[in-house]
């Protein structure tokens, strides 16, 4: 969220205060918030109504209530809807005040620099020894390895910012000085928090560590993946599809180039001609609700995929989300110097 203070007005001023104030605020939103005694947001000002005004003969130290939008987009904290921030988007809405029950102005929602604001906390592992890429990994963590000019997991982080993600833990073991060292400033604004595993406790168990969870949905991915997943798409088909748990999956597909016998026992039922097998691989990437984060047990080693089989046996609902893009595991030096050379073209 940006900040907003200097972009309220009160309602008594002059048209010709408000142009002052665009003019301070400089950048392309040119949006002001009108806001009464009671300090409550009343309309909105543009430079554009401010032009249709003068134009109209309207005199430039006419009050700004006498021009202002009193019909206007917003957003509460006790109302955070997703999707009303993507149709808005679609809408060349970009900038969006963010109103408490009593229409005072809290934060703003800047669509001009965000993809959307997503209410969700995101974890990335990032412990693992990355053993398959010595002798690279030997001095430095995998997920700090260079692709083109910033480090691979600096990709998800930007990607998790873009998407409006204010709640960002990294989970360390390995050389883990070094990645606490790398968050040891903001990005954005944003304090990377780092959670320390003291002993290497599969994909999803070092979430023990996290301290603290703001948001009643969170993400989990591993550090080293190199993904442009639409992360607005997959919080909005796991909040559609009301599941406990949602795993990104990568279509893969598997041509045989030879005709299949169809048999029982040794009997040949028919033939298929060269077949091709369509199948959906995991990703390594996860939304799960707050809660189900309790089934995962203390300073034990614990995968994604054995939360994923112990959902399925509570009949908890469990879905799978298609990715598309582009998708990398870095997990050898093919698949590195594959990410190298998309990133070229980024």
């Amino acid at each position: 969220m940006t900040n907003y203070n200097k972009y309220e007005i009160p309602d008594t001023r002059t048209i010709k205060d408000a142009l002052s104030a665009l003019n301070d605020i400089g950048h392309a939103a040119q949006t002001l918030f009108v806001v009464n005694d009671k300090n409550q947001m009343v309309g909105t000002l543009t430079d554009g109504d401010i032009r249709r005004s003068l134009v109209a003969g309207n005199p430039i130290n006419a009050p700004i209530s006498s021009v202002m939008h009193t019909d206007f987009q917003f957003i509460t904290q006790t109302n955070w809807n997703v999707q009303h921030l993507k149709s808005m988007k679609k809408q060349n809405i970009l900038f969006i005040p963010i109103l408490d029950d009593n229409h005072h102005i809290v934060g703003v929602c800047n669509l001009m620099k965000y993809k959307n604001m997503l209410p969700i906390d995101a974890v990335l592992m990032a412990g693992g020894k990355g053993e398959r890429l010595r002798p690279l990994t030997e001095k430095i963590p995998k997920p700090l390895l260079p692709i083109g000019n910033k480090a691979i997991i600096d990709y998800n982080i930007d990607n998790l910012i873009y998407y409006g993600l204010k709640h960002i833990t990294v989970t360390v073991n390995y050389l883990k000085e070094q990645i606490e060292e790398h968050f040891s400033d903001e990005r954005n604004g944003i304090k990377i928090q780092c959670a320390r595993e003291p002993r290497f406790l599969g994909t999803i168990g070092a979430l023990r560590f996290v301290k603290k969870f703001d948001n009643d949905t969170i993400l989990v991915m591993n550090s080293d993946l190199f993904t442009n997943i639409d992360l607005e798409d997959f919080y909005l088909h796991f909040i559609e599809t009301g599941a406990d748990m949602s795993a990104a999956a990568i279509p893969y597909s598997i041509s045989i180039p030879y005709g299949i016998f169809n048999v029982m026992e040794d009997t040949i039922t028919g033939l298929t001609e060269k077949p091709t097998y369509n199948y959906y691989a995991n990703a390594g990437i996860y939304l799960v609700k707050r809660e189900v984060l309790a089934l995962i047990p203390e300073d034990t080693f614990f995968n994604a995929t054995d939360l994923i089989e112990l959902l399925i046996a509570r009949h908890k609902k469990v879905v799978r989300f298609p990715l598309h893009g582009y998708w990398i595991d870095i997990g050898t030096k093919d698949e590195y110097a594959k990410a190298q050379d998309i990133a070229k073209h980024l």
